[in-house]
């Protein structure tokens, strides 16, 4: 890492999620430019080379071309087709597999319709695919695979031989979208420091949190390259990011040594107030003082009259709750 992280410590990553499938990721303090660095390569991968399940092909019985109109169905084949690309899967293998859509009645045809083996998922069952007359038997063999990247329908017809596949064009990031913002910030004196923000949303095959670490071992595959033998290039301008966590586990370590413990016990409380407090795992007063309102509310057994009663107590001592004015 950048020689800076020697003075303000390693990166802190903070992951917030705003929905089911999309998530907020904070990285930072960051060197000037890091932020751009980091955040666009994670990005390009994320999109192009994280692995995904789609649809490449479908045979429909009855149809010829994409063009052709079936008696009976409602949509057209190739408002199908489309809707068959929204199709999310999880295909535990890589390689190809068909499955089967059959509905035998009218009415409307979903994703619910799809006769998977074991090892594949449909995970938006109740996608629409198209609705049909009643009796209408539709019947549909659909291809899909596990790759990465993007495939076109001119690729898939050099490798096509069978002429009654309808192809269709993936992309088989599970990655929905991807987007990243880098702000200044500043640690103590240092005031020239990137804040990177991504914000990461996927179909549901693979979590934010999976895709960033994907993403962060395939940069990092390719970065060992271009140093084989491990060489310390430059070592002087070079942060060992093993002894800066280690140091400052030290100095965490030292500063709670350092701290002076006094016991709660001398602080003459009722004997409920004071088991509410040690069960709370509050021991001391100094710890005491670390603790808000809402924290001491929190504990079992802990009311009102005890915190009246701790405010009093801290108050002849001359300490204080966090928080309070």
């Amino acid at each position: 890492m950048h020689i800076i992280h020697s003075l303000i410590g390693v990166p802190k990553i903070s992951r917030k999620g705003t929905s089911v499938n999309e998530e907020c990721l904070t990285v930072g303090p960051l060197p000037a430019g890091y932020g751009v660095t980091l955040g666009n390569s994670l990005r390009r991968v994320m999109l192009s080379s994280i692995p995904g399940t789609r649809v490449t092909g479908v045979k429909i019985a009855g149809v010829t071309h994409e063009y052709t109109t079936l008696p009976g169905v409602h949509d057209s084949i190739i408002d199908i087709l489309l809707n068959l690309k929204g199709l999310v899967i999880e295909k535990s293998d890589s390689g190809i597999e068909w499955v089967t859509l059959s509905k035998k009645k009218g009415g409307i045809v979903t994703a619910a319709d799809i006769k998977c083996p074991g090892g594949i998922t449909v995970h938006n069952p109740e996608m629409y695919i198209t609705s049909l007359d009643t009796n209408f038997d539709f019947t549909a063999e659909i291809r899909i695979e596990r790759n990465v990247g993007y495939v076109s329908i001119d690729e898939l017809k050099h490798r096509e031989d069978d002429t009654a596949v309808l192809l269709v064009d993936a992309n088989f990031s599970p990655v929905v979208s991807v987007r990243y913002e880098v702000t200044d910030t500043r640690s103590g004196e240092i005031t020239n420091l990137d804040s990177l923000e991504m914000v990461i949303k996927t179909n549901g095959v693979m979590s934010p949190s999976d895709v960033v670490k994907f993403s962060g071992k395939m940069l990092e595959s390719y970065f060992a390259l271009f140093n084989e033998d491990a060489l310390q290039v430059g070592g002087e301008f070079i942060a060992d990011i093993r002894q800066v966590i280690e140091r400052e586990k030290q100095e965490v370590k030292a500063d709670l040594e350092k701290e002076s413990y006094t016991p709660i016990e001398i602080m003459g409380l009722s004997p409920r107030t004071l088991n509410a407090l040690v069960n709370g795992d509050i021991l001391s007063i100094e710890h005491l003082t670390k603790c808000t309102e809402a924290k001491l509310s929190s504990i079992k057994g802990f009311g009102k009259k005890a915190m009246t009663e701790v405010r009093d107590a801290l108050g002849t001592r001359g300490f204080k709750l966090l928080g309070d004015d």
